[in-house]
């Protein structure tokens, strides 16, 4: 099927589907409820408020087994080379189980075995040594993965270690961070794949000359997590034993399940990361042994798809109804929007259709007293994953109550809206959206949780046939500073003309 036949195929279905308020769609078919919801583990989902009926459904599968969806998932645990333009596969799933017989994804799995054998060692050493605190210095996916699951996943009072993150170049961050710590009870964590990044790079420069002396002291307080294994010794003099690998096919948005989640096992315990990486390789099985029907990244992706390709819609809203899940909606925003931020497919045509949308969120109830005005009477509707936890480890139910009651409420209020004489009072609804449900926020439930997300975007991108896995957009800003710090320095000039003018007010 062409592009252009499967979008007309697709505005067809939407428009026969937007004949009927999505109110009707619901009460006109009581088992929508139920039929429109899957479980897997501990992750229910439930469709049945997105703009669709069961015909549109039934299409939207029908194409996705036309793109040839079933094949690339098998294709991505088997190690082929999905990450055409850098000629590599993307093997994060191997570093949660073993599912192929292919031998490179065997042998990614060995690698990660070996890497977690690593990771318990150096828990270890750190728990017989006087160190309290833990700094990670990261950026992207080096910080984003890890500081969503430490911050949703510890507990109420401090562990063994505290775990702190530094990822922003501004000395600013590095500032407020290091306040309060003391050097000699603190270790560091520099987490960089290629080593290369300038912020991590810097901040692991300040790290450095703040620990002093103490970086020497029990056997150091230095560590490193690089695909590249020599440049932390030759930036740092970070000794070998020190050095904890991540490797070339294993995208950093990919890459809290590899070493890089050092910081997640420091906080909640080496055997709560086990558990993490065996929710996400439950939700891995399921992706892969279940046909696309009854997959629930694949309902998540079509929906996904069928909202930004025919309904147009051109952001989508995370709202966390749990407080520990803040963090989500901006893990979110980096995985799909640098995975699917593509306007040319693997052959390097143009995309035949809108790709990625505006990913945003936040955590409710706040958010209802801040840009949830727009969402209800705005005149843009926004798509919204609502996630909730069905039982809750704090000991106040009231307010767990009074949580899930405005999580229902405004499902419903988005879905239904209500009618009034007065137009300023009058909710339209017709808003869609899908609520999510753990059982309860564990380890092993939000890495299900994670990995459901990581299979929508990949199974996307194979509809759009783009490659998720490259972040080429990335560079371009890092090169153009690159140029442009001799001109701070006023040791050069700028060519653009703009430039030179905001140079010029830096400078005075």
């Amino acid at each position: 099927m062409s592009d252009a036949s499967r979008l007309n195929e697709l505005r067809a279905e939407v428009g026969r589907v937007a004949a009927t308020p999505l109110s009707r769609l619901v009460s006109a078919d009581p088992a929508r409820a139920g039929d429109f919801a899957l479980k897997v583990g501990p992750v229910y989902a439930n469709f049945a408020r997105q703009y669709y009926d069961r015909d549109a459904v039934r299409w939207l599968f029908r194409a996705a087994e036309a793109a040839g969806s079933a094949q690339r998932v098998r294709a991505l645990f088997d190690g082929e080379t999905v990450n055409v333009t850098e000629g590599r596969p993307a093997l994060h799933t191997a570093l949660r189980g073993d599912f192929s017989h292919a031998p490179v994804a065997h042998e990614a799995h060995r690698e990660a075995l070996k890497a977690r054998a690593r990771m318990r060692a150096t828990i270890e050493a750190l728990e017989a040594s006087e160190v309290t605190d833990i700094v990670s210095v990261g950026i992207g996916g080096s910080d984003l993965g890890p500081r969503l699951a430490v911050d949703a996943l510890s507990g109420p009072k401090p562990g063994r270690f505290r775990v702190h993150f530094l990822s922003n170049v501004d000395g600013h961050a590095a500032q407020r961070t290091l306040a309060g710590l003391d050097p000699k009870r603190t270790a560091a964590l520099l987490i960089s794949k290629t080593f290369g990044t300038q912020e991590t790079l810097l901040n692991g420069g300040i790290l450095r000359d703040w620990l002093g002396d103490s970086a020497g002291l029990d056997g150091g307080r230095l560590y490193a997590i690089s695909a590249n294994l020599e440049r932390p010794a030759q930036a740092f003099d970070i000794p070998p034993e020190r050095i904890l690998p991540m490797w070339d096919w294993v995208g950093g948005r990919y890459s809290l399940w590899s070493a890089v989640g050092l910081p997640i096992a420091l906080a909640i315990g080496m055997d709560g990361f086990e558990q993490f990486l065996s929710g996400a390789a439950q939700m891995d099985a399921h992706v892969l042994q279940t046909p696309l029907e009854g997959n629930l990244a694949a309902w998540h992706a079509l929906t996904s798809i069928w909202n930004r390709n025919g309904l147009g819609y051109a952001a989508q809203a995370v709202l966390a109804y749990d407080e520990r899940l803040k963090l989500l909606s901006n893990y979110l925003q980096q995985l799909v929007m640098e995975s699917l931020g593509k306007s040319v497919k693997l052959d390097g045509s143009p995309v035949g259709e809108d790709t990625v949308p505006v990913w945003w969120g936040g955590a409710g109830t706040d958010t209802q007293h801040s840009f949830f005005q727009a969402l209800h009477q705005g005149t843009s509707i926004v798509p919204a994953d609502f996630i909730g936890v069905v039982r809750s480890d704090a000991p106040y139910p009231q307010n767990h109550r009074a949580l899930h009651a405005n999580l229902l409420a405004q499902t419903e209020a988005f879905a239904n809206g209500q009618r009034s004489d007065d137009p300023h009072r009058a909710y339209a609804g017709g808003r869609p959206s899908t609520t999510i449900l753990l059982d309860a926020l564990t380890p092993a439930s939000l890495g299900a949780l994670l990995a459901m997300y990581e299979h929508s975007v990949y199974l996307q991108s194979v509809f759009w046939g783009i490659n998720a896995f490259d972040q080429f957009g990335v560079e371009l800003g890092k090169q153009v500073a690159s140029k442009l710090l001799p001109a701070l320095a006023g040791e050069a000039q700028a060519e653009d003309p703009v430039t030179r003018e905001l140079l010029a007010r830096l400078r005075g």
